[in-house]
């Protein structure tokens, strides 16, 4: 089955964010009396925000302010990206041009909101390459469930089994393979674990060994 699109999260795959959400989840955790780890917020990583409030209260109990925790958070991690910028990922504005110089149809699946992401990816000259932008807030319900993949694929006009997608959390990677896409993980802050692993078909070493992948799958029919 041939390839003719690729379907990308943001965090963590295109920008360099992944640590900076575990960095200020667990600061505004302890802001509000909660001992929250990097492993909680990790846990917790392109969730949908109904699973991610019911994971932490299941871990610090009901009395965890899902809400204010996260509203903290963003005001925590907008103050410094105001003052520092987000850096985007080694590779990804040449992996981008390289997708539209070989004529494939471009993604974005990400749980941020679509007016953060495309303010973080126009800084860096990066939102141009998507066709469309698909976020947690289009969809019923988020990642790890199917939806924002099958919507994505939905909007470009491919069947899923014809899209690649990007990922590097365990959450997106499930999202991304019950939704049929062929998935790919280009690790970040996780390496594939043994849970992960049947769900993929690939590990790509960084987003430069993304072309190697696509171009193995050119032409190639995906059992």
């Amino acid at each position: 089955m041939k390839i003719q699109g690729v379907i990308s999260d943001m965090d963590g795959v295109i920008l360099d964010s992944e640590k900076l959400y575990v960095r200020f989840w667990c600061e505004a955790g302890r802001f509000y009396g909660f001992p929250m780890e990097e492993k909680h917020a990790l846990s917790i990583r392109s969730m949908a925000r109904p699973l991610a409030s019911a994971k932490l209260k299941g871990i610090f109990g009901n009395g965890f302010d899902y809400e204010a925790v996260r509203s903290k958070r963003v005001e925590l991690m907008d103050s410094y990206v105001e003052k520092n910028g987000i850096e985007s990922k080694d590779g990804a504005k040449e992996l981008l041009e390289f997708l539209k110089e070989n004529g494939y149809k471009v993604a974005l699946a990400t749980a941020t909101p679509p007016e953060r992401a495309e303010r973080y990816l126009k800084a860096h000259d990066l939102y141009k390459y998507f066709d469309v932008t698909v976020s947690a807030s289009m969809v019923s319900v988020g990642k790890p469930a199917p939806d924002i993949y099958l919507k994505a694929a939905e909007m470009l006009g491919l069947s899923p089994q014809n899209c690649v997608a990007l990922e590097d959390s365990p959450n997106g990677i499930k999202s991304a393979s019950s939704a049929g896409c062929v998935t790919v993980m280009v690790p970040d802050l996780d390496k594939p674990s043994n849970d992960i692993i049947p769900l993929l078909h690939g590990v790509a070493d960084g987003l430069s060994d993304v072309k190697r992948i696509l171009r193995e799958l050119e032409d190639c029919n995906i059992q």
